[in-house]
């Protein structure tokens, strides 16, 4: 397994908003929108008892920003991510997030998966988190595979926000 340069990341990434979110060792994602969440979601072993929580979509004021206080959001990103079967990803956390009290939570990206992905932001900051429509919040590693997976991604979250 090995980490793909950022030059390398780029072809499997569409709608990149500028060259400075291509990194030494990634793709930095950025921010299309933040909901907050208004009900209560259920996991079980079976997807056919999973229920995703609802949220609401927080609107950005008349100059692109919003302010998140203390908690959990669900985050949007603006760009598309395709990965081919011999790549996934994982992504971290921009060190300017954590450095104003706030990380962003995630899931593997597995070989195959396309789509407009979606994240967890916890503000742990008491006074909240103030961030603007685009802002580059995380960088996305690409992991080759030492071979093709065996099967691509075909969940629910396939094509998903595209």
């Amino acid at each position: 397994m090995s980490v793909l340069s950022g030059g390398q990341a780029a072809r499997y990434v569409q709608g990149c908003i500028g060259p400075e979110q291509q990194q030494m060792c990634g793709i930095e994602l950025t921010l299309r929108r933040a909901e907050r969440f208004s009900s209560a979601g259920k996991v079980a072993y079976s997807n056919q008892e999973r229920t995703l929580a609802q949220t609401e979509e927080l609107p950005f004021d008349g100059d692109g920003w919003v302010h998140l206080g203390p908690g959990s959001y669900l985050i949007t990103f603006n760009e598309v991510v395709c990965l081919p079967g011999d790549l996934c990803a994982l992504a971290r956390p921009r060190s300017s997030l954590l450095r104003c009290g706030a990380t962003i939570e995630t899931a593997l990206w597995d070989p195959g998966y396309r789509g407009r992905s979606q994240s967890l932001l916890v503000v742990h900051n008491p006074c909240g988190l103030d961030l603007r429509r685009d802002a580059r919040l995380m960088q996305l590693l690409f992991l080759r595979l030492d071979r093709p997976a065996e099967k691509s991604y075909e969940g629910i979250y396939q094509g998903e926000n595209i």
